[in-house]
């Protein structure tokens, strides 16, 4: 184990996060590196760490404990070493495996597009969790916030987030537009007009591939009920398109046992209900309107109803594909308002990196927004959890905002560790606070007869309320 990274030695009293055989072993007392974030974010971690070493005591008794090992980003360490992402930071991290972060600041006159992003990419964190959960007494502008419970598992390292563009007006742009247009698009109708800024949207098998098996692995663990592929696959084929196809692939090829998905559950249906039916008459019924479909795609649709019966009925039929996880898909637009009017209906989102970063946004306003949202970037053998919120810098150092992001991304990181009792008491410790109306500014303004209390109170309160039963 490397003595110290930024110049800063590493805790002595503490030790390594292993990682053997696609499996973590968390010791008793691990290194856990933070960034405190820019902005607000020093309030909110001096809140959270506190909030955060009151759990891990409570729930442990000194049998764990967090050794906490500060390392740099953002403003700070510009500061420090004129350096938005220090290696230092990027290597302590990759060394001790899990760390945990506030909110930073884009970089203003180059270098990175994001600091979020470029931790993401160069540790190959490929999937952004993002759990949606109402929590009791949090305002919310819809009627049932309780029916939200939905995690967000967002592809973290592609499509337009890879930043492959070029700006109208220049040199590169017009030569990459004369391409398309004189090569590629030749002879076709569609030409792109030439005062445009160009982007390229890569959508790739591996990269797919490997999210929905996170996504579909995380619901089996969690005996959650239902996969949805969010895609806009009508329009982007190719890439959007190609996101869902690949999807049901993985699912079918991998989890073949243990899941189903949607249109195998009409055809199964279909059969349990009538096991005379003739496979004619099931394809019309999974297939409206099929009569009047061209014959290759009602030879199509038959095929695929033959082909499911012969394949998955003995183990899938008679009810038991009930028993299975539901894979389904919806396209984008769809499922944003299918989220506020029937929430309930959904449970584990897989999406495109872009979709992703929509959807969980929108769900989150719906209980409580951003200032309570949690996050996380995981691959294969690293994770960090962090504020989704920004650093919102008029209100640095002023002891006001919502600590609750970090909060409940320390709720992931402890269930992540396996420390499960920790992560019950931060969240106990929270709902209670809210309901007794003790919150900041934010939700104050929105809770009638509510008390506003400073960063630090909060964390206060929660401590104090940890291990009481939560009112009904």
């Amino acid at each position: 184990m490397t003595g110290s990274y930024n110049g800063v030695a590493v805790p002595s009293n503490g030790k390594k996060i292993g990682y053997v055989n696609g499996k973590y072993d968390i010791p008793d007392n691990p290194v856990i590196p933070f960034i405190e974030g820019d902005g607000t974010g020093r309030d909110i971690w001096k809140a959270s760490r506190r909030v955060f070493d009151a759990a891990v005591e409570k729930a442990y008794k000194g049998k764990r404990r967090v050794a906490w090992y500060e390392v740099f980003a953002g403003e700070k360490a510009k500061s420090m070493f004129d350096n938005w992402l220090p290696g230092d930071t990027v290597e302590a991290i990759r060394e001790f495996r899990v760390a945990i972060k506030g909110p930073l600041t884009t970089p203003v006159g180059g270098g990175f597009r994001s600091l979020n992003v470029a931790l993401r990419q160069i540790l190959d964190l490929y999937g952004c969790v993002r759990p949606v959960k109402y929590y009791k007494g949090v305002p919310s502008p819809v009627k049932h916030p309780e029916r939200m419970d939905i995690v967000i598992f967002r592809e973290n390292t592609e499509d337009v987030y890879i930043g492959i563009e070029w700006e109208e007006g220049t040199a590169e742009c017009a030569r990459l537009i004369d391409f398309l247009n004189k090569e590629m698009l030749k002879g076709g109708k569609k030409q792109i007009r030439l005062d445009s800024g160009v982007g390229i949207k890569p959508i790739s098998i591996s990269g797919t591939k490997r999210l929905v098996r996170m996504a579909i692995q995380y619901a089996l663990e969690t005996d959650r009920k239902t996969v949805t592929l969010v895609h806009k696959g009508n329009i982007q084929k190719f890439t959007e398109g190609a996101f869902r196809k690949w999807g049901y692939e993985l699912a079918t090829e991998e989890f073949r046992h243990q899941v189903v998905t949607e249109r195998e559950s009409w055809i199964l249906d279909n059969k349990d209900k009538n096991p005379n039916i003739t496979v004619a008459q099931n394809a019309e019924l999974v297939e409206p309107g099929l009569e009047f479909a061209p014959p290759a795609f009602r030879q199509a649709v038959e095929q695929e109803v033959e082909d499911a019966l012969e394949n998955i009925y003995s183990s899938h039929g008679k009810g038991q594909w009930k028993k299975k996880i539901m894979v389904n898909d919806r396209i984008a637009d769809s499922i944003f308002q299918q989220v506020v009017t029937r929430a309930d209906e959904y449970s584990v989102l897989a999406t495109p990196n872009l979709n992703g970063d929509y959807i969980s946004d929108a769900c989150a306003a719906q209980v409580g927004g951003l200032g309570i949202a949690p996050g996380a970037n995981i691959g294969d053998g690293y994770a960090i959890f962090e504020a989704t919120h920004g650093t919102a810098p008029k209100y640095a150092d002023k002891d006001v905002i919502n600590p609750g992001s970090v909060i409940l991304s320390g709720v992931m990181m402890f269930r992540f560790l396996g420390w499960n009792e920790a992560a019950e008491l931060l969240e106990s410790g929270m709902e209670k606070t809210i309901l007794q109306k003790k919150v900041t500014y934010d939700f104050e303004r929105l809770m009638e007869g509510a008390t506003k209390v400073k960063t630090s109170e909060f964390a206060g309160h929660m401590i104090e309320n940890m291990g009481v039963a939560v009112l009904v």
